[in-house]
């Protein structure tokens, strides 16, 4: 196949799979497949539906996204270059995965701009996004009027099979699905191509009716190459429905327009070479050079600019309607986006003398939480169904749950690393929620992956673990904890502290 001429959306796609082709084979490593195959539904969705501004990429109403796949970085640098990203220059591109770069090999929140979460151990990245959307609707719930909505954004998630095979992704849907996160919708990059080949080797469940049984609205788009049409009228349906989250399985071709490394592993992780890059460029009928982009493509994009501008700009008029009906409301929303704390928080802290009754620390951790659930509104948190063993309940605070999302107490189940990661997504909201989560000590080791993530990200969760000694007795030694607090202080940027009395628990 051989395109002599092209659209404007078509030159905008392409753009994006020869920038993520190009960053790839300049640092001779990388994964070009899932951009070139993912690049039709990036471009709709960012096109169409993505509310956003480039030039303030922490403006809070914006939808967020989340790349799952973290692996396909140059996706998610190549659409804030183009759509006008500061972050993200033509040079950082041409860095990519080079030390000290914007453009690290996978997305970090801390290092770019316009990266809402650190992705790249596969699944995190969705789970990710259900603590946004958990927070999303905590906020809208807590601060929206009948007369006057400040809070209203979505999540979108492009996750791919690897995302869907990890069992964490599967704690955190099975919950998204219960709490009815109608703002959450997800885009599975379904090319059915994994490191060992066509996932028919090791992966042929009906991830569809999987998600349906979570409680997810379930779409297919049978050509996600080529028909746009298609892509965006699934996700204006996804829209459409406001009381489940939606998967959107959109059948894609890994690596798409290379024509001898497309839809098979060998495209999936390695830069495809000067020949096949050559032949790729000739069977899109892409005659530019490397890290070029046309300007009409280029301009299409950059009006992600004006309409981002416009968009701020309205919810700033929003919100200065807001200030004048509900001064005390919006007073507090913008203490909370701030993240400063509320004045004399400290005080509330209870304090211990030796005449006091002894207390296990679990109990002087439950009140130490319960005072400053009163002090700091923004201290959101749970339990994996260990609520009344961790001593975990917010007391006097409704839960969170469908219909009753301003409530604080999150029960997320026996879903500990799914837990964890919804925390990470809860904490880096950019709402000022403070997301705690409670288990076992034992249990940390469930949830290790998405604590180290958090301690990358600077995320700031707060994590109670109980029962962490020997003392467990009886439950015998698959309960005994003794090398747990040793190996959570190894890991880089994580706080370990285990008080010994209520004075050091507060």
């Amino acid at each position: 196949m051989v395109v002599a001429a092209q659209s404007l959306e078509e030159l905008c796609i392409n753009a994006i799979r020869f920038l993520a082709i190009d960053g790839v084979e300049k640092a001779k490593s990388g994964h070009p497949g899932l951009p070139m195959g993912a690049a039709p539904m990036s471009f709709v969705l960012w096109d169409k539906f993505m509310r956003f501004n480039p030039k303030n990429p922490s403006w809070y109403n914006r939808d967020r996204f989340v790349l799952s796949a973290g692996h396909g970085s140059m996706l998610q640098y190549a659409l804030l270059y183009l759509a006008g990203y500061d972050s993200v220059g033509l040079e950082d591109l041409k860095q990519f995965r080079q030390w000290g770069s914007k453009t690290p090999g996978h997305p970090e929140n801390f290092e770019t701009a316009g990266v809402e979460v650190t992705t790249g151990p596969l699944g995190q990245g969705v789970c990710n996004g259900v603590g946004l959307a958990i927070a999303e609707a905590h906020m809208a719930a807590t601060f929206n009027k009948p007369d006057a909505t400040i809070v209203d954004h979505y999540t979108y998630v492009i996750l791919g099979d690897g995302c869907n095979m990890e069992g964490v992704s599967g704690e955190a849907c099975s919950l998204a699905g219960h709490l009815g996160l109608g703002k959450l919708i997800a885009l599975y990059d379904d090319n059915h191509i994994s490191i060992d080949g066509d996932t028919a080797v090791s992966f042929t469940e009906d991830v569809g009716m999987r998600f349906e049984a979570y409680g997810w609205h379930v779409q297919a788009v049978s050509d996600g190459d080529t028909n746009l049409e298609a892509i965006q009228a699934a996700i204006e349906a996804a829209k459409a429905v406001t009381d489940k989250p939606s998967l959107i399985k959109v059948r894609t071709t890994i690596g798409y327009g290379s024509p001898n490394k497309q839809n098979t592993a060998g495209v999936h992780g390695a830069a495809l070479g000067s020949d096949e890059i050559t032949a790729t460029r000739q069977n899109l009928g892409w005659n530019y050079a490397p890290f070029e982009v046309p300007e009409d493509a280029l301009n299409h994009w950059r009006k992600a600019i004006d309409r981002g501008a416009k968009l701020e700009s309205d919810w700033n008029s929003a919100l200065d309607r807001y200030k004048s009906k509900y001064p005390a409301e919006a007073a507090e929303f913008e203490r909370r986006l701030s993240g400063k704390l509320p004045e004399g928080w400290v005080s509330s802290l209870p304090t211990y003398t030796p005449a006091d009754k002894a207390l296990a620390t679990r109990q002087t951790s439950e009140k130490t939480l319960n005072a400053l659930a009163q002090a700091i509104p923004e201290l959101i948190g749970g339990s994996a169904d260990l609520t009344h063993s961790n001593l975990t309940l917010l007391k006097g605070f409704p839960d969170f749950q469908k219909g009753s999302y301003a409530g604080r107490n999150l029960r997320f189940g026996v879903r500990e690393h799914g837990m964890g990661a919804i925390c990470n997504g809860i904490a880096l909201s950019g709402s000022g929620l403070i997301p705690y989560c409670a288990t076992f000590l034992v249990f940390a080791d469930y949830m290790r992956a998405a604590i180290r993530l958090s301690a990358l990200s600077q995320a700031g969760v707060i994590y109670v673990m109980t029962h962490d000694s020997i003392a467990l007795g009886e439950d015998g030694p698959t309960h005994q904890p003794v090398e747990t607090i040793a190996s959570l202080r190894a890991i880089p940027n994580l706080l370990v502290f285990r008080p010994a009395d209520g004075n050091e628990t507060s």
